[in-house]
């Protein structure tokens, strides 16, 4: 079936006008200042915009969903995690897979993705982890960009378990080269973070309020200029994850000074949260414990202005749903302390509305850069060349936002499948009201009307 969105308020990432959009068999077929019924297919359905906008559908480019972590898994399915990402407004996730050390990486690719064949409800895409380097695993990793991922995913921390040492990064730069494809990478100094946690751990500082102390900023910077300095001697392009400081982004970009072709990633937690969360009395901080951890205020302030200017490029969530009362508990001090908390934030149901309310509506931000950030960056970084704009030719994957809706979030109300919303009660100014999915609607007035294994893999380049 075509449908026609009529009257809103059109928004990409350079440009806004008020006008019609055509969908027709997965596509966006026309876009005009005014396009008649009587003009489109027999049967077309009518949405009508007006007083909304008409955003791309957005893209969340670092997502968990099956993740063993910490002894315990991650609390979503793909189901869950698809459905909840629907309802707000994102219509394509790519999610890290995270082998072990002594997993072979093409069996860890098919069993990331048997998770979402045939069960996801919105599109998606997979980085490939990278935690060895050998030559059964070089073999196995060509073979799994044959099949379409375009990207890897390293981690400099998480010694002992996902980390790689530096031959294995140099190997995987080089073979990322080889091959075109981008390597994201965790950005942390995997020595100086097991030496502190030892260290507080001795002291006896066990609470939640010691994990952002045990991984301070300058194990961050640390991390992002060693993966500079082996950027540029291989040439490869890289993209640095979850960047939630100032001293972070700034060694960035004296690596793309360089020369280094690198992307700078935030997630809505470092946008909104700041480290007093993880500081509250008893152990509800734990709610709030995901790594790097969320930092002082000044930075928060710094990662806006950084937004903005374009020194970073997208807004992701590194959603990892955990548990409170059943896994987050994990890491009480009478067991270990926070060293044993599972790391993350549930937040991939509502990081375009925090965005918008938080970064929109405030003035942190224009509508363009919102759009570009949510959306359009990640579909040019990682190859989804018919997704992130609203185009001819591209994806039916369109958003109709209303910006007068007013909220509340809730973990009462959520569709994620945790326990507890680190942004319980927080309000909410808009939301997707209707969401197309290759030209069908799969949210209709905030509800989501998709069948399980709409989703489909995505084609990248």
């Amino acid at each position: 079936m075509a449908v026609l969105i009529q009257g809103g308020r059109v928004v990409t990432s350079h440009d806004e006008f008020t006008g019609d959009v055509l969908c027709e068999d997965g596509r966006i077929t026309r876009i005009a200042s005014r396009i008649e019924m009587n003009a489109c297919p027999t049967g077309t359905r009518l949405i009508h915009a007006t007083g909304k906008y008409v955003f791309p559908g957005f893209i969340d480019p670092h997502v968990h969903v099956y993740l063993p972590f910490m002894g315990t898994y991650a609390k979503d399915t793909w189901e869950t995690a698809s459905r909840a990402a629907l309802i707000g407004g994102t219509t394509t996730l790519i999610e890290m897979i995270c082998p072990g050390k002594g997993d072979e990486p093409l069996q860890a690719y098919e069993l990331w993705n048997s998770k979402a064949k045939g069960i996801s409800l919105c599109d998606y895409s997979f980085h490939m982890g990278v935690t060895r380097f050998d030559e059964l695993a070089e073999g196995q990793l060509r073979e799994i960009v044959k099949r379409g991922i375009r990207s890897f995913k390293v981690f400099l921390a998480y010694k002992g378990a996902l980390g790689v040492d530096d031959r294995e990064l140099y190997h995987t730069l080089q073979l990322a080269k080889e091959l075109g494809v981008i390597v994201t990478a965790h950005c942390e100094n995997e020595t100086l973070v097991s030496e502190t946690q030892a260290r507080l751990l001795a002291q006896g500082k066990l609470e939640p309020r010691w994990h952002e102390p045990s991984r301070p900023v300058r194990v961050e910077e640390s991390g992002v200029r060693h993966l500079m300095a082996f950027a540029e001697m291989t040439g490869a392009k890289v993209y640095i994850v979850h960047t939630s400081c100032r001293e972070g982004v700034l060694a960035a970009m004296e690596g793309a000074a360089r020369g280094v072709d690198v992307q700078v990633e935030t997630v809505i937690p470092y946008l909104t949260l700041d480290k007093t969360y993880a500081e509250k009395d008893g152990f509800e901080g734990a709610k709030y414990v995901m790594s790097p951890p969320i930092r002082a205020r000044e930075h928060q302030a710094f990662l806006w202005d950084a937004l903005r200017s374009g020194m970073v490029a997208t807004v992701a969530t590194d959603h990892a749903p955990f548990d409170f009362e059943t896994q987050k508990v994990m890491g009480l001090p009478a067991q270990g302390g926070f060293v044993k908390i599972p790391n993350g934030i549930p937040s991939v149901e509502h990081r375009v509305d925090l965005l918008y309310t938080y970064g929109v509506t405030t003035g942190k931000i224009s509508l363009q850069r919102f759009v570009e950030a949510a959306s359009t960056a990640a579909a040019r970084i990682f190859g989804l060349q018919r997704k992130g704009t609203i185009a001819v030719g591209a994806d039916a994957d369109v958003v109709v936002y209303d910006p007068s809706y007013r909220g509340r979030i809730s973990a009462k109300t959520h569709h994620m499948a945790t326990d507890y919303s680190a942004f319980e009660g927080w309000e909410l100014k808009g939301r997707a009201e209707t969401v197309l999915l290759r030209g069908e609607v799969v949210v209709e007035g905030g509800e989501c009307k998709a069948d399980k294994g709409y989703g489909k893999p995505v084609t990248r380049v």
